[in-house]
């Protein structure tokens, strides 16, 4: 009984051992991808890499790790033209093969969703132009125009709805723009409020699905397969 009690405390002591090498070697790991990760040819603020599943250490002797998550803020990608600033990206990335020399990475599988804030929606709109949340799955869009019959300028707010166009530009249309009577008035603040704007820099093979207008930005779900990360 006592060398039976002998063997399980080693047991017990070397399998918290391994455990603690497991861990310390995924945190090395995690730091390391952050540096190495890349999103297309988006330039990012900062990444942060999560890599789950146990143990690590098995994983990463068959260069193929179950599950890696990926959160990339601050993405600056351009679109047609205009600088489009994603504000956070976050995607989980499945069967995530590791390359020679574990310097690149593909994921077979990924999911995610890309969130453009309010603020950088307003960045990527004409010139005078403001864009924020509006309740119930809108956008609310001010812009001030010029009358020159009128010898004026007038601001305006409409709310707007938000669609995503050939899964690669987001659309934003004015519901409903009040004439007051007012000739072409309609037709100039539309060509402030409603404008559509291209996504550039994701990664190829990765399709952006849906968009939501939520109260902390625009959130644009998204899939693909075979996934180049770094490299």
């Amino acid at each position: 009984m006592r060398a039976l009690r002998i063997l399980l405390i080693i047991a017990v002591v070397l399998g918290g051992v391994f455990v603690a090498v497991d861990r310390a070697a995924v945190y090395f790991a995690e730091s390391e991808a952050e540096g190495r990760v890349t999103f297309g040819e988006a330039e990012a603020g900062s990444t942060d890499v999560s890599i789950k599943g146990f143990p690590f250490l098995t994983q990463v002797t068959g260069r193929e790790l179950d599950r890696v998550d990926v959160t990339v803020k601050d993405v600056r990608a351009d679109a047609a033209g205009r600088t489009v600033r994603i504000s956070e990206i976050r995607a989980q990335l499945r069967e995530v093969t590791l390359g020679a020399g574990y310097t690149s990475a593909t994921a077979s599988r990924a999911t995610g969703t890309a969130v453009i804030s309010y603020a950088a929606l307003t960045e990527a709109a004409d010139e005078g132009v403001t864009v924020a949340y509006g309740g119930d799955g809108k956008v609310k869009v001010t812009g001030s125009v010029q009358i020159p019959l009128l010898g004026k300028t007038l601001t305006r707010s409409v709310l707007s709805t938000v669609t995503l166009v050939d899964g690669d530009t987001v659309k934003v249309h004015a519901d409903e723009v009040p004439g007051e009577g007012i000739p072409g008035l309609e037709d100039l603040v539309r060509k402030k409020t409603d404008f559509e704007r291209g996504i550039g820099g994701l990664p190829e093979g990765l399709a952006l699905e849906k968009i939501e207008v939520a109260p902390g930005g625009l959130e644009i779900s998204m899939s693909g397969a075979d996934i180049h990360l770094a490299g």
